[in-house]
Order: C-alpha cells, then sequence, then structure tokens
C-alpha cells in the first residue's frame, strides 16, 4: 500500500490565482491539513518548490527517513508537491527533505505555511489545528468606529519576552498568564490598541522576533496557537485593539527557513543586489514573483482573519522602497526608468494594502517608513501605497533632540519643534516613541531628559505632554509609561518596582491621564489628520520657550488651547491671543501633584480681556508652571 495518496486541496482555479499572484487564501491550501479519505484520518500536505526532483515528508512518523513517504508533483507546472498520508495527526512533527534539480541540492526546510512550531532550538514544524470559539462578537462589530481615522489611537508597544517575566521560575509568562496581567494593565493604563513586536515563529531572540522564519505560526516560546487567540480575545473583551509588527522586508538565512528552499532562490531575489540585506544579514523577498506575492498577501489576510488582529504595522518599509537603502554606489541597479526606487516592492505594497482593506475596511495598515516617499498613507488610486498610517519618524527624532538639551539653550532651538507642522498633515502620521529609541546605547527617555531629578521627570511628563497634545495617533513602548530609568534589555524584565516610587509612579500616572484625556477630548483626535484641527497662537517665543496652539475638533465648543513652557521658569502673568472672549478653565496641568509636579501654579477661572494680544482681539493672562503644559477650554 503507498505511504502517500494521491489528494488535492487545489482547484484549477486556485493554481491560477497563485501562479498570477492573485491568491490571498492560500494558508486554506498549502502546508499540512487533517482531513478524513476514505474513511481514514490523517494528514494532506503541500508544498512549492518548483525546482524539486523530489519531496519527502520526513518526521517522528517515519524516524526521519527520506524517500519513506514522497509527496506527488502536480501535472500543471505549478511547481506544488502534495499528497496525503494517512494515520498521522494533530501534534505530529515533520519536515519537507527536498532533492532540486539544482546539482542534485538537497534541503531541509520546516513548512512554510506550518501552523505550529517546535520551540526554539528546534525547528520542525507541527500539525496542528485548533477549533477556537471566539467570544469578541461585540468588539468586531464595533471596531469600524475604534479603529477609524477620527478616532483616539492611543497604541502600547509590547515585546512579550520581556514586559514582565516570571522572575522566580526565570521564564516568560505565557500567553495564557498575558490574558490577564497584560490585558488588565493595559485597560488600567487606558489605551486604545496594543501592538505586539513580531510573534510569528523566530529562531533567534536576539532578533527580537523581526527575523521570521514561520509566517503562519505564532512563536511556540509562549504556548499554543489557540492560547494566543485566547490574548486576542480577552483583549478584545476589554475594548483593546490589537496590532501586529509584520516583516515582509527580509527573511533570515537559517537552514530550515525560506531560503534556497528548494536548492534555488525561491523566495529571496536571485539578483543579492535585491536579495540580500547587508545591514541585517538577512535575504529579501522577490517582490516580482506572483507566487511570493501571493504567500505574503495571505499572510497578512491569514492573521486578520484566524487571530482577529485590528492592524499591520509593516516593518522597515523604507528598506523595500528605495533599491540603493543602505548601499554605496556599484551595489545596486537603477530601475527601468533609472530612477532608485523599487518599483516592484511598491506594487506589491499597494497590491497588499488593497486586498487587506478590501477585505477588512475596519483595519489598519501602519508603515514604519523613515524617508519622505510620498504618498504612504494615500489611496493607491491616488497613487499612494495605501496604508491608513504612516510614523512619523522625523517629529521622533527632532522632539527627542529638543528634549535632550539644557533648557538654557532650548530658545536656540525652537524651530526643532515648531518644524513638524509645516508637514504633520502630509501623511496620517502616528507618532512614535519605539523600542528603537530605548536600545544601542541610546538611553531611556527618561535618562536622556536633563537636569536633576525633578527637572528630569518634569521634563518627561512636558515630552508626552506634548505628545498627546500634538496632531496625531500615539505609540509608548512599554516602560516609558512609568519612566524606566535603563535602556530596553529583550532578556530581562521591565523593572516594574520603581512604580513604588513617586515620580516614576507620577509619571504612570500622568500616561494614564492623558490616555483619558485623548479620548474624551475631541479636538484631540477628531481632526488629527487634517490642518483643520491645527491652529497656532504663538511659535516665535523662543527667548521663553513658549508654544501656544489650539487643537479644533468638529464643535468649537470642544477647541483646546494648549500651552507649552520648556524651561524650568515659571511664567506668571504670561498673555496669549485667544480666539473669541469669555471664559475658560484649566483642564490639564502635567505640574499637578499627582504627577510628582510643584502643584504650586495653577489656573483658575480666566476671563478674557479686550486687549489684542497675538494679533487676536482679546487675550488673557496666565501662570505657566515650569517644564510643564496645560490645557484651556472655554466653560
Amino acid at each position: 500500500m503507498d505511504n502517500v495518496l494521491n489528494h488535492s486541496l487545489f482547484t484549477e482555479f486556485d493554481v491560477n490565482l497563485f501562479k498570477s499572484g492573485k491568491h490571498y487564501n492560500l494558508y486554506n491550501k498549502f502546508g499540512s491539513h487533517i482531513i478524513t479519505k476514505n474513511g481514514v484520518e490523517g494528514t494532506y500536505f503541500s508544498v512549492w518548490a518548483p525546482s524539486a526532483k523530489q519531496v519527502s515528508v520526513i518526521g517522528d512518523f517515519n524516524f526521519w527517513q527520506e524517500g519513506e513517504h514522497k509527496l506527488n508533483v502536480r501535472w500543471d507546472e505549478s511547481g506544488i508537491w502534495e499528497g496525503f498520508i494517512p494515520n498521522i495527526g494533530k501534534g505530529t512533527t515533520y519536515k519537507y527533505k527536498i532533492e532540486s534539480h539544482n546539482q542534485g541540492i538537497k534541503t531541509e526546510k520546516a513548512d512554510p505555511y506550518a501552523r505550529r512550531y517546535e520551540h526554539n532550538p528546534k525547528t520542525a514544524s507541527i500539525v496542528w489545528e485548533d477549533n477556537y470559539s471566539w467570544k469578541d462578537k461585540q468588539w468586531l462589530s464595533n471596531r469600524k468606529q475604534v479603529n477609524a481615522l477620527n478616532a483616539p489611537f492611543s497604541v502600547y508597544e509590547v515585546h512579550l519576552g520581556s514586559w514582565k517575566k516570571q522572575i522566580e521560575e526565570n521564564r516568560f509568562l505565557s500567553y495564557l498568564e498575558l490574558a490577564e496581567q497584560l490585558v488588565t494593565y493595559v485597560k488600567e493604563m487606558n489605551f486604545t490598541h496594543v501592538e505586539f513586536m513580531p510573534i510569528m515563529e523566530f529562531p533567534y531572540d536576539p532578533s527580537w522576533g523581526y527575523q521570521i522564519t514561520g509566517y503562519f505560526a505564532p512563536t511556540s516560546r509562549f504556548g499554543y496557537p489557540e492560547e494566543f487567540k485566547v490574548l486576542i480575545d480577552k483583549l478584545h473583551q476589554n475594548n483593546i485593539g490589537v496590532i501586529l509588527d509584520w516583516v515582509p522586508s527580509h527573511f533570515p538565512e537559517d537552514a530550515h527557513g525560506l531560503g534556497f528552499f528548494d536548492g534555488t532562490c525561491l523566495y529571496e531575489h536571485p539578483d543579492k543586489r535585491k536579495g540580500y540585506h547587508q545591514d541585517w544579514k538577512s535575504l529579501i523577498f522577490n517582490y516580482g514573483r506572483n507566487e511570493v506575492k501571493s504567500f505574503l498577501i495571505s499572510n497578512a489576510i491569514f492573521w486578520l482573519e484566524q487571530f482577529h488582529v485590528d492592524g499591520l504595522r509593516v516593518d522597515a518599509v523604507a528598506s523595500m522602497l528605495f533599491l540603493d537603502y543602505s548601499r554605496k554606489d556599484g551595489e545596486w541597479e537603477p530601475n527601468k526608468f533609472g530612477g532608485r526606487e523599487n518599483l516592484e516592492a511598491i506594487a506589491f505594497l499597494q497590491e497588499m494594502n488593497e486586498a487587506v482593506y478590501k477585505s477588512f475596511p475596519d483595519v489598519q495598515t501602519i508603515a514604519e517608513e523613515s524617508t519622505s516617499f510620498p504618498g504612504v498613507s494615500k489611496p493607491v488610486f491616488l497613487g499612494g501605497l495605501g496604508f491608513g498610517m504612516k510614523w512619523m519618524m522625523g517629529w521622533m527624532h527632532d522632539t527627542l533632540q529638543y528634549f535632550e538639551k539644557e533648557p538654557i539653550y532650548r530658545k536656540h532651538h525652537q524651530n526643532d519643534l515648531t518644524f513638524s507642522m509645516t508637514y504633520a498633515f502630509s501623511e496620517n502620521f502616528m507618532l512614535p516613541l519605539s523600542h528603537d529609541e530605548v536600545v544601542y546605547g541610546k538611553r531611556s527617555i527618561l535618562r536622556r531628559q536633563p537636569g536633576d531629578e525633578w527637572q528630569s521627570f518634569a521634563n518627561l511628563r512636558l515630552l508626552y505632554s506634548y505628545m498627546f497634545t500634538h496632531p496625531g495617533t500615539k505609540l509608548l513602548f512599554q516602560g516609558a509609561e512609568f519612566g524606566q530609568s535603563e535602556e530596553w534589555d529583550f532578556q530581562n524584565s521591565l523593572d516594574w518596582h520603581l512604580t513604588q516610587y513617586k515620580p516614576h509612579k507620577g509619571v504612570q500616572q500622568l500616561i494614564k491621564n492623558l490616555n483619558t484625556f485623548y479620548k474624551t477630548e475631541p479636538a484631540l483626535y477628531q481632526k488629527q489628520f487634517s490642518n483643520d484641527g491645527f491652529e497656532w497662537i504663538d511659535y516665535n517665543d523662543a527667548e521663553n520657550s513658549v508654544l501656544v496652539y489650539i487643537r479644533k475638533g468638529e464643535a468649537e465648543k470642544e477647541n483646546l488651547i494648549i500651552v507649552c513652557n520648556m524651561t524650568p521658569i515659571p511664567r506668571e502673568n504670561y498673555r496669549i491671543g485667544l480666539p473669541k472672549k469669555g471664559k475658560l478653565k484649566e483642564v490639564f496641568n502635567s505640574d499637578n501633584l499627582e504627577y510628582f509636579g510643584s502643584g504650586n501654579f495653577k489656573n483658575k477661572t480666566l476671563t478674557s480681556q479686550a486687549i489684542t494680544s497675538h494679533f487676536k482681539k482679546h487675550s488673557v493672562a496666565i501662570i505657566i508652571p515650569p517644564l510643564a503644559m496645560i490645557a484651556l477650554k472655554y466653560s
């Protein structure tokens, strides 16, 4: 009796879609699937290996012997090998042993579409399926409003391995433990979303998950795939959205991974000028190959469909867009028009975004893109890349650089802050203070603030308050919300013990309240991507290092006047122009005692005067606390 029976999940239509780069649900066809054939339960396997002479499934069930269970190649030149193996099922470990037509090279590969992998350092795939019963129907029915571009969007970026550890047992928290502890914390801190640094299976911990070998499986470090679903479900049940870091830009050279898969450059571009990242020592996908496009877009759709994810933050987009990215002259080849743009990667990103938004119009795709490439968050039909948002890397760089300066020198650098408003509405920007800003000797955000303890914490509170009142959505990396002192270390837990100390506890309370302030003041989110939502009152007072601006909502009564004092000198009787006469009240003050501020400088009810200031007919004299932001609102 044959060890492998003929069977196929592919229709002719499936194959045509795959070959044309238009099949976006390949995970239902490729990989391992438990089925019943002729009354016998077993597993169907299929893999793409067009240059293979022979493909065998090897595993515990056949003592890893090549040739015992040989798959059958399809007749249609699709390069698909497939077959049904009776009497093996869930939990079976396996790989594909591939003998290539290319000089008889043999490779031993994990399944690119496997739903589960062995715990590293082991590398085999595992036959898996789950029948998880979701309980987030209410969340999904409301998601369109929560994820809208005119809704508050405050993201807590999390590295699951280091957010918190089981110290006594020196181990990671499991998905199930995180479903209790992380969910409770994020809800308490009032964030609207969490963003997980890559959770797809990866072999090397120091890569933080950005070198992926198992694109369709949550890492086994923290538990089973269905347990990751529990974590997402629990977040949804607590009205918290989930964004996943997604890495279609490159993949590692590990022997069991996608590289040189069938003895040829199958997933990666064969030209090293387009197929190899010198910085990361990794391989670059061949975006011009239809089957690779289908693989990647299917992967994006997979996480949205199977895991109910609410958004994808796409990593290293700049490295995809430019052929000369981190390359010297002579190390890259211009495109057919003589330019440096990677036309195939651009077309792929556009197609990916169109496919995602067509199937899931209520999610968001977010680009981590560090250049001035135009139209990243513009629709594809207008010539854009089609992302929902883009990280505002220029704001991040200029703002951190400004806040690192001693306040006495800030008057010479006012433009570092005001410059962001010249381009703030050219894209749908998210303001990121991400993991990249607290590693490799950059120091923690707190340690970058000048002055003594009181001043450095006041600076930090001012930075966050300025961030939350600047147009755009927000992202904070774990630990930033309580003033983590040391740089992030992926091997260790955050320093949670710091939250017992008043300065750190004060920062934590500030973030909690800023998130609430952001969510409850429509002026901060309704027009966050439109210049209609922002107006300067004064950006010229460099001598005092003071900024004054208006944030505007749909209704004029919701407008907020924001005042930032970037020095430790309190400003009393400071006059600001007003858009109209009336009474104002202070609705936020980052110098409050509960935040470890002085608590000495508060504005009670203010009444405008018919005194011209800042080219406005009405004005008011206010108190601005040292190193603080205050927000005023008409009452």
